[in-house]
Formats: structure tokens, C-alpha cells, sequence
């Protein structure tokens, strides 16, 4: 990792993916500044044109030669568990630029429109030193906004000519956007998409010296409005580092991942413990028929791991 060799990044990235423990020994060893990482979020409603910009971004900082560094999170099949990856076929064009690094990463079934391995993979690319750290997520709704725990800069993508796509922006993921993208912009409807999405930022009032969120419109095919995107998301990292809400977030994104580790190291001990002497198929079963409330066999699980520990102590 540290003489830069990306089969190595890539050994990481499979480790931190399969919970290997070997990936929490090599973090420790590495720099996991974020000084000179620039960490982006790109998310938006299915077919809103996300792997294309980010494929465009990527072309745009290539050209200044600057690093980039992207992770693509696809949805995993309810039936199948598998997942297409279909976004890094979208990017195939930097596939042998030795400046970029793409990871396809499926987030088996963890909600929120991320992988649970997103946060370690985050760390292992601004530890290799990419200049550029682009994470897209999976085509999300209304509640699915877990990336703004795990960036810097979040962009959310509108499609034009969409009146739902807008009111979905207005009414749930508005919160989370540091800059707003009407992407596909040579569509029909996208001025005015541009001038919706204005009007609602402007009736938010932000306090006195809070970032105001830009709409930028973008067209990733001729890349147009992508330098003034760039541009957009080098100011929001300017700001949020002199009012100090950079800082706060990394905090807070630390915070977040401990907890969701936490909770994960507590349904891992209550699997371990429930073990043998304890019928979970049976339980199960009572759960499906309706014949035990599901708050009632959760309970039990809970007094199966107390009785446990309690033991153990």
C-alpha cells in the first residue's frame, strides 16, 4: 500500500468486505489522514444519471491529473443475493488509467443505499493518497441517506422533467444535499427543474454563515457545467473547513461507524450464544405462524444472552 501498488489496495478492499481481521491489523499501520482527500458522495433516484457523472467528474480531474479513487455500491438481489455491478461497466473507459481506481462493491441487502464495508474502503483509498474519493450509491428514495455519514460533500442528482423526482427531493433527501445536480440538463423540463429546486433552497433561510446549497446543471455525455460542479464541491470543502463543521462531521462519521459495528459485534454474540440449546428454527417457526408475537421471541433472545453473560461473569 504504502509503494503504491493497487493489487494490494485491492487485497484491502477484499479483506474489509469479508470482515477479515487481517484488515483491521493493516489499518493500523497506515495513514488514515484525510488532509488532501477530497471525499464526495454522489447519490439520487434510479436513472438520475449517477454512474455517468461520476464517469464524467473522473474524465474532468483526469485531465487535471489528479487521482481518483471510486467506489460503486450496486443493489444485491432479494431473490438471488447476487449483484450485477453494472456500474463499473458504465466507467469502463478508465478501466486502464493507472490514475483511477474502481471498486465494485454490492451492498447485500444493508439499507441506508450503502455496503457495510463502505466505511473501511473510504479509509483504505485516502490511506493509498487519491487525490479524489467518489462514492455512488445505489438508486435510493426518500430515506435512504446513509452516505452522508461516510463523505465530505454530499451531491444530490435530480433528473429534469421530473415533477415527482423534485417533490421527493423537496420532501426527503433536501436535508442531505450540500449541492444539488439537475443531471442530463440537455433534456427538456431541466431549466425548470433548475429553477424549482432554486426557489425551494432559497425558502430553507439557512443561518447567517451556513453553506447555501447551489443547483448546478450538469450534462455528463459533453461535460458540460462539470467544472463548475467541481468547482462547487472544492468551495463546500472550503467552507466546512473554516467554520469547522468539517471536523464535526468527521466526528460524527466516526461515531457512526462504531455504533453500526457495535450493533453488528451484538447480533454476532447473540447468534453465537443462541447456539445450540436454544431452538432458533423453532422460534422462527412460532414467529411466521403468528403463534409468538415478534417482539416476545426477541425478548427471549435478549434473556438467553443475559442468562449467558451472566454466566460467563
Amino acid at each position: 500500500m504504502r509503494r503504491g501498488e493497487r493489487l494490494a489496495l485491492a487485497r484491502l478492499l477484499t479483506w474489509i468486505e469479508h470482515g477479515d481481521e487481517r484488515a483491521d491489523h493493516v489499518e493500523r499501520d497506515l495513514d488514515l489522514s484525510h488532509d488532501g482527500t477530497v471525499v464526495v458522495g454522489i447519490t439520487g433516484a434510479p436513472g438520475a444519471g449517477k454512474s455517468t457523472l461520476v464517469s464524467g467528474m473522473t474524465r474532468r480531474l483526469r485531465l487535471r491529473g489528479e487521482t481518483v479513487g471510486v467506489l460503486a455500491v450496486d443493489p444485491s438481489s432479494a431473490t438471488t443475493g447476487g449483484a450485477l455491478l453494472g456500474d463499473r461497466v458504465r466507467m469502463g473507459e478508465h478501466l486502464t488509467d493507472q490514475g483511477v481506481f474502481i471498486r465494485s462493491m454490492a451492498n447485500r441487502g444493508q439499507l441506508g443505499g450503502l455496503a457495510a464495508a463502505v466505511p473501511g474502503a473510504v479509509r483504505a483509498m485516502i490511506a493509498f493518497g487519491f487525490d479524489w474519493v467518489i462514492v455512488e450509491t445505489v438508486g435510493v428514495g426518500q430515506l435512504e441517506i446513509d452516505v452522508i455519514n461516510q463523505v465530505d460533500t454530499t451531491l444530490v442528482l435530480v433528473a429534469p422533467g421530473g415533477g415527482d423526482d423534485v417533490q421527493a427531493v423537496k420532501s426527503g433527501i433536501m436535508e442531505i444535499a450540500d449541492i444539488l445536480v439537475v443531471n442530463k440538463s440537455d433534456l427538456p423540463g431541466a431549466d425548470r427543474t433548475v429553477r424549482e429546486l432554486t426557489a425551494t433552497v432559497r425558502l430553507g433561510r439557512p443561518e447567517a454563515g451556513a453553506w447555501r446549497t447551489p443547483v448546478v446543471a450538469t450534462n455528463s455525455e459533453d461535460c458540460d457545467g462539470l467544472e463548475a460542479l467541481l468547482a462547487s464541491v472544492v468551495e463546500h470543502l472550503r467552507h466546512i473547513t473554516g467554520s469547522g463543521v468539517l471536523d464535526e462531521r468527521r466526528r460524527d462519521r466516526r461515531l457512526h461507524e462504531w455504533q453500526a459495528g457495535l450493533l453488528r459485534q451484538f447480533a454476532h454474540l447473540a447468534r453465537e450464544v443462541c447456539e445450540g440449546g436454544f431452538d432458533e428454527g423453532k422460534l422462527l417457526a412460532a414467529v411466521q405462524s403468528g403463534e409468538t408475537p415478534p417482539a416476545a421471541a426477541a425478548l427471549a433472545v435478549r434473556r438467553r444472552v443475559d442468562a449467558a453473560l451472566r454466566i460467563d461473569t
